[in-house]
């Protein structure tokens, strides 16, 4: 089978250096071009591994190129998403999928109209304890699920994402949906009801929220909570954490994704710091993009799966906004 050729747009989201690698240990992908509008975010990575730079994104959807993974700011994935499905281009799309559920839905008819399949970049679906999760509860060894507690706490990511015009929203658009996806993807239920709370409790000059908690109604009567907060200071280990605590009729599951870790106190970073050691989620999940494209298989977490897990923060807007739980 000939390779599979890739091409990356945007590296203005950090996910991208790490896909990009993750892309290097696959001897069946080529990476035929880099296009970022920012030079020098890529120009390094570009010349270390003698892969073509393009300016313009849409030089790149020109190439022979079978897929790109997008990792650009949000408010640019749905133009992004829409000019490569146009170029009857697969794409891999960095989370949240889209910043309004028209421009989501939009994305998704542009791929299917085109034939090409859409993925969004959820990695945490690949974190060793979250897999185990899903097989417990598929065995049914808590019995049915009751309701969830998760959290996707982090450090404020500065730059474009605490800038609306580029990131759409703040803690709760960027930390609802890796968490919100695994709740879909645990209780294949639809969200039913979602009342939100979010301010700006940690650094008051943001012009988008730091802080969010979510509180959530699904159609198979399980409630959950979710805190979305940037709340982590800078002398903080790590960069945040994905957990869940999973009550069931039966037995309780407590996930946390990134406890696989070393306790490491150095001088030269000033402060303890956390090293992961588990698997690395990101190349698992481009292995999986990349084995379903050779195969010509169902990508196996779709835009639909992105469209659910933004809409929800969407919904939390809009509960913040009139104070008072919404209805999906």
């Amino acid at each position: 089978m000939d390779l599979l050729k890739i091409g990356m747009i945007s590296f203005a989201h950090g996910h991208a250096f790490s896909y990009f690698n993750s892309l290097l240990e696959l001897p069946e992908v080529k990476i035929v071009g880099i296009a970022d509008e920012v030079k020098s975010r890529v120009e390094g990575i570009a010349e270390r591994h003698e892969v073509p730079y393009y300016a313009d994104y849409r030089d790149l959807l020109a190439q022979d190129v079978d897929a790109v993974i997008i990792c650009s700011e949000n408010v640019h994935h749905a133009k992004l998403v829409i000019d490569a499905a146009n170029a009857k281009k697969h794409v891999l799309c960095e989370k949240p999928l889209g910043t309004t559920k028209e421009e989501m839905e939009q994305m998704i008819a542009a791929c299917k109209h085109n034939g090409v399949q859409l993925m969004t970049a959820f990695p945490c679906r690949y974190l060793a304890a979250v897999v185990r999760a899903k097989e417990a509860i598929e065995r049914g060894e808590i019995g049915d699920i009751v309701a969830i507690k998760g959290t996707n706490h982090g450090g404020n990511p500065g730059g474009w994402f605490i800038d609306k015009s580029l990131s759409g929203g703040g803690a709760v658009l960027d930390h609802t949906v890796h968490v919100m996806d695994l709740m879909n993807w645990f209780l294949q239920s639809e969200v039913k009801e979602v009342y939100a709370y979010a301010a700006t409790l940690f650094r008051e000059e943001l012009e988008v929220e730091d802080a969010g908690m979510l509180h959530i109604k699904f159609e198979n009567g399980v409630f959950a909570v979710l805190d979305t907060s940037w709340s982590r200071p800078k002398s903080f280990p790590t960069w945040g954490d994905v957990t869940m605590e999973i009550v069931g009729t039966q037995g309780v599951i407590t996930v946390d994704g990134f406890a696989q870790k070393n306790d490491l106190f150095s001088n030269a970073a000033g402060k303890g710091q956390y090293t992961f050691w588990g698997d690395n989620m990101d190349a698992f999940m481009i292995r999986d993009f990349v084995k379903a494209l050779r195969q010509g298989e169902q990508v196996p977490v779709t835009g639909e799966d992105g469209l659910k897990a933004a809409q929800v923060a969407l919904a939390a807007y809009e509960s913040v906004k009139l104070g008072q739980p919404v209805v999906m």
